[in-house]
């Protein structure tokens, strides 16, 4: 009894004892940050970097976010949506570039590297066939940080842009090849998939990566008999144990791949190449056996096309036709879908920004997450990207190196 009076007594005091204020714990957003939304200016990019609901995010976790007036318009967000959200509008193009994070879709031209202030950081796609010496060495000569989202991995060791924009795609591909299989776009009016008592029409996909993959789902939902060809089996097996179902799949030999060919109402082309231009799958003499008003869509034009026909296109002027085939060959597919696009980049930015803040700037999160540094083509100035060295002759240093030096 002792025991538990004594007990009650030392309670008693510890209630009775002035406590110390709680101490506040700081936002871990210590350096809060600009970022800068520029209307983009390359040739029918449609998509926008943040939606007004990543802007929100953002901007109640205490960044501020400057958006130029009518960058979202094409892909349906206003600029009342933004300012709802709580961004600046900004009605010149100078006052986004001023912004700690310039967070672009596109590559930033001549004209806006020179907005950027030293020192600046710069996200946007690298396009490396199309990227020009002189604009390297502009980002470079302003000590900026630059980094190429297609390089980007995240914690599943994948490239999720690329991913995102892939499924976009390839989903789409099929809905394209429908599109212009219809007599109303001077097709030979097939409907894609058929219906009761009808054949339904086939599909041959070159290609079993992301974008193959999503157009099988695709074709399939619509009831087209699908074939795939890829030269890895890897590939092949992941894409029938995803699908949960058996289709035909095969390697590419050519006297295969010709005698599908013949048969096909639509091919879509969906190599990726790891490094420079893909490879050319389909001859011009292969095209030229297929059906009359067949459609082939190269998804791959982007990097060159798989098809020896195949030529650059745009949204305007999306197809053209030789040796009776209808070719689509536009390289930016998801710009059809600028909304779903701009989501699906605006679910992957938004959370790597957050985390910038969170860390205390890029230096530190560059430090500790290394999916995105390898992102990273310019550091503080310097070169650090190997494909970008070797193509301009430029000095190229290590960025691990580069990020311990300056910590």
């Amino acid at each position: 009894m002792v025991q538990k009076s004594g007990f009650y007594e030392i309670a008693k005091q510890a209630m009775l004892t002035p406590e110390e204020a709680p101490v506040m714990i700081k936002s871990k957003t210590a350096n809060p940050t600009t970022i800068g939304i520029p209307k983009e200016t390359t040739f029918q990019e449609t998509r926008v970097g943040l939606t007004p609901q990543a802007a929100n995010l953002l901007i109640a976790n205490g960044h501020e976010v400057i958006i130029e007036a009518g960058a979202g318009r094409e892909a349906k967000f206003y600029d009342e949506d933004y300012k709802n959200a709580g961004a600046k509008i900004a009605f010149s193009k100078e006052e986004v570039f001023k912004s700690d994070i310039i967070m672009k879709v596109s590559f930033p031209s001549m004209e806006e590297i020179g907005m950027i202030g030293d020192g600046k950081t710069v996200i946007s796609a690298l396009h490396l066939p199309m990227l020009k010496d002189e604009q390297i060495k502009l980002l470079m000569r302003k000590k900026v940080t630059a980094i190429g989202f297609e390089y980007l991995k995240d914690e599943s060791n994948i490239y999720p842009v690329i991913q995102a924009m892939s499924e976009i795609a390839g989903s789409a591909s099929i809905l394209i090849a429908a599109e212009y299989l219809s007599n109303i776009n001077h097709g030979k009016g097939v409907m894609l998939g058929g219906i009761s008592g009808i054949p339904p029409s086939k599909v041959v996909i070159l290609g079993a990566g992301t974008v193959g993959q999503f157009a099988t789902r695709a074709a399939l939902g619509l009831g087209a008999e699908v074939k795939v060809f890829d030269n890895s089996i890897y590939k092949l097996r992941r894409l029938q144990n995803d699908l949960g179902t058996r289709i035909y799949t095969s390697i590419m030999h050519p006297n295969i791949l010709l005698k599908e060919l013949k048969g096909a109402d639509v091919a879509i082309g969906a190599i990726r190449a790891i490094e420079g231009r893909t490879k050319m799958i389909v001859s011009e003499e292969m095209v030229m056996e297929m059906k009359m008003g067949s459609v082939i869509v190269d998804v791959s034009i982007d990097q060159g096309g798989c098809f020896e026909t195949s030529e650059v296109t745009n949204h305007t002027h999306p197809i053209f036709e030789k040796h009776g085939v209808i070719h689509y060959c536009v390289p930016n597919i998801p710009s059809r879908v600028a909304r779903t696009a701009s989501y699906a980049l605006s679910n992957i930015f938004a959370p790597i920004l957050l985390d910038m803040g969170e860390c205390g700037g890029i230096k530190n999160y560059l430090w500790d997450r290394e999916g995105v540094r390898r992102g990273v083509y310019i550091y503080k100035g310097n070169l650090t990207n190997m494909h970008i060295s070797e193509r301009f002759h430029l000095p190229c240093k290590d960025i691990d190196l580069l990020i311990a030096a300056h910590l």
